[in-house]
């Protein structure tokens, strides 16, 4: 892994960027603590045009983007559009948003659905991913949906956006399954799993959870991972920091370059 193919999901900023104004502040912050790219989520209203510009004037790239499940699903030429503007070439859904996959039909649907879209996006150019959370590793009907997901889904046209937090709080394991994603892996959420001597999980900056970095990453090169985005869904104080910490981490143990 790479340095620069590090990248920062703004989610994790989503209240300091609630305006252009705090767009532009807090993109130029995340440039200064040493992030090159970003996944574009969580902000709030901007045109497309505008925050192309000021990604630019930052020397950042998007990575990716999480886009409304539905949109993607149904208007997938609209999204095709939005990622043109941004010269990005991934997207993700952030879960299964109105379509329901309590069943193994449901889930196979869903898949399929994916597909659908997944072809328009790629004959554009862009790679359609699904971002888990912890439900997608629960049984229907004794079957494991992320399962469903994988043998159902097209892997020309549905890879994944792996998310290693959920992975974990799902009972899975991330390396694990960043191995069984061989080929259908672009793009790796690394955010910590915490856990205090009361039970009480919590999301940790990288390096200060329990997760098995090394590993990880290894697994994830492996299975041809080009993007390694930092979330963390709440920190315990200024999230700025809580980015800096685990970039900084990640600098000084995961990465081949500085």
């Amino acid at each position: 892994m790479k340095l620069s193919q590090v990248g920062a999901q703004l989610y994790t900023l989503r209240d300091h960027m609630k305006t252009p104004e705090d767009i532009a502040t807090s993109l130029a912050k995340v440039r200064d603590i040493g992030y090159q790219t970003v996944q574009v989520s969580g902000i709030g209203p901007i045109e497309v045009s505008a925050l192309k510009d000021l990604l630019d004037k930052n020397n950042l790239t998007c990575c990716i983007t999480h886009e409304p499940t539905q949109e993607i699903i149904e208007n997938p030429e609209k999204i095709v559009e939005r990622m043109k503007a941004l010269d990005c070439h991934q997207t993700a859904p952030g879960g299964s948003g109105p379509y329901p996959v309590d069943s193994i039909a449901a889930a196979t649907d869903f898949a399929h659905k994916m597909n659908a879209a997944g072809k328009v996006l790629s004959e554009n150019g862009i790679t359609l991913s699904y971002h888990n959370h912890s439900q997608e590793f629960s049984k229907v009907e004794g079957k494991r949906l992320m399962d469903i997901f994988v043998e159902e889904g097209d892997p020309r046209y549905f890879q994944f956006e792996l998310d290693t937090y959920w992975v974990q709080h799902g009972g899975a394991n991330p390396e694990a399954w960043c191995r069984k994603l061989n080929g259908r892996l672009p793009v790796l959420h690394i955010k910590d799993f915490g856990i205090t001597y009361k039970r009480e999980q919590f999301y940790a900056e990288i390096g200060y959870g329990n997760l098995e970095w090394p590993e990880i990453i290894s697994a994830a090169e492996a299975s041809g991972c080009k993007w390694f985005v930092v979330e963390q869904d709440t920190c315990p104080g200024d999230p700025f920091e809580s980015l800096k910490m685990s970039f900084d981490y990640i600098a000084a143990n995961l990465v081949e370059d500085k």
